[in-house]
């Protein structure tokens, strides 16, 4: 097996359900290239938090073996998506005054009103660890502006800054998990981050839209609009809660269950009615939790490229017309955008999401003057730097 060259990309994804590790060469231009994945079923995970360390690093140890037998080679670094229901998102609106009258905004002005949004924050990130800090807007003497402000000319530059965090003891359980393996985590991510990359094209992100990831015991979601996230939450509900009411109501076993939520497997003696009654009535409620939030943040209805939906939960029938109209917004199945015939669904995003979010940081300067990714990630990616 061959040591890790330089240009070598790996993206871990540890969910509920399993872990996938995809093992990826770096591109100056264009994706990735995968040379080897693998994925295990997960144990010691609930609602995303790590219940069973043991568990997991035996899951991921399994997992990351079979991708480097694929790959040939030995991997010593990777970037590692975090959700769970411990990630959240923070509003913060700070200000700074430029150092000289009638000043130049330059990349120093923005790095300096990002800090000052941390400080405000503070008080409200007890146990808590800031792993994206995302500029919404920005204004000039209080007018909002379009675009950044690098080079405009004011007093007081502001900003609407968007802190996503994780559960501080989660998110150090999950990297020394990892390096035990005796892998480099080289940066942790935020899954619906990692899986946008991949699943969402600029146009919807201009546009706004919601992505939406059904997964076995969480619901993540993340929205964009002008092409910048603006909102992420996580549900403590997924496609599990969907078999185990199918088991409790008709009486069946979780395996049958299982492959009856996904219609691959019918009972004649149980009326087809009842069953979809049981699978609508519960979707429905996931999306009543994702309506509710958007409500809350003003986009009720008005996200025009509408609600994209992935995860392994979207196997199940009938799921995009029960979010479109529940939703009340057009509504889809999430595909690759970046095409792959290695990869089979989106299931995989979070982790190919990983190696394309990998793909900038090793190809690029995090500087904001140097990184130069709009044409492949979007205007927000040079903020990810923690």
């Amino acid at each position: 097996m061959l040591p890790m060259s330089k240009n070598i990309i790996t993206g871990i994804d540890i969910g509920t359900h399993s872990v996938k590790v995809i093992i990826a060469q770096s591109q100056a231009h264009g994706a990735p290239l995968i040379l080897g994945t693998a994925v295990k079923h997960t144990h010691g995970l609930k609602n995303g938090y790590i219940t069973n360390a043991h568990e997991v690093r035996r899951s991921l140890q399994v997992a990351v073996s079979k991708a480097e037998q694929m790959a040939n080679l030995q991997i010593d670094s990777a970037f590692v998506g975090i959700g769970g229901v411990g990630l959240d998102s923070l509003y913060v609106k700070s200000d700074v005054t430029l150092l000289k009258s009638e000043a130049t905004v330059e990349d120093q002005d923005i790095d300096r009103v990002i800090n000052q949004s941390l400080k405000k924050a503070q008080k409200s990130l007890v146990n808590r660890k800031v792993i994206h800090k995302i500029p919404i807007k920005f204004y000039i003497d209080g007018k909002e502006i379009l675009g950044e402000p690098t080079g405009m000319k004011g007093n007081k530059l502001s900003a609407d800054i968007m802190l996503i965090t994780a559960l501080e003891p989660h998110f150090n359980s999950l990297r020394e998990i990892v390096e035990s393996l005796d892998i480099d985590v080289l940066d942790m991510v935020a899954s619906p981050i990692a899986a946008s990359l991949v699943v969402l094209s600029n146009e919807q992100k201009e546009a706004g839209c919601v992505l939406a990831n059904i997964g076995a015991e969480t619901v993540s979601i993340i929205v964009y609009e002008d092409g910048t996230p603006i909102s992420l939450k996580v549900f403590p509900t997924g496609s599990s809660d969907i078999t185990s009411e199918i088991a409790l109501r008709l009486q069946v076993p979780l395996k049958q269950a299982e492959e009856m939520k996904r219609g691959s497997l019918y009972d004649q003696a149980i009326p087809k009615k009842k069953l979809d009654d049981i699978i609508s009535a519960r979707l429905k409620e996931m999306f009543m939790l994702i309506k509710a939030h958007l409500k809350d943040i003003g986009k009720d209805g008005l996200l025009p490229a509408g609600v994209i939906l992935t995860g392994g939960g979207v196997g199940i029938a009938k799921i995009k017309d029960l979010a479109r109209v529940a939703l009340k917004l057009p509504s889809e199945l999430a595909q690759l955008k970046v095409h792959n015939k290695t990869l089979k669904d989106s299931t995989w995003a979070v982790a190919y999401g990983l190696c394309i979010y990998g793909n900038g940081k090793v190809s690029y300067s995090r500087s904001h003057t140097a990184l130069k990714l709009k044409h492949l990630l979007s205007k927000f990616f040079k903020y990810f730097a923690p």
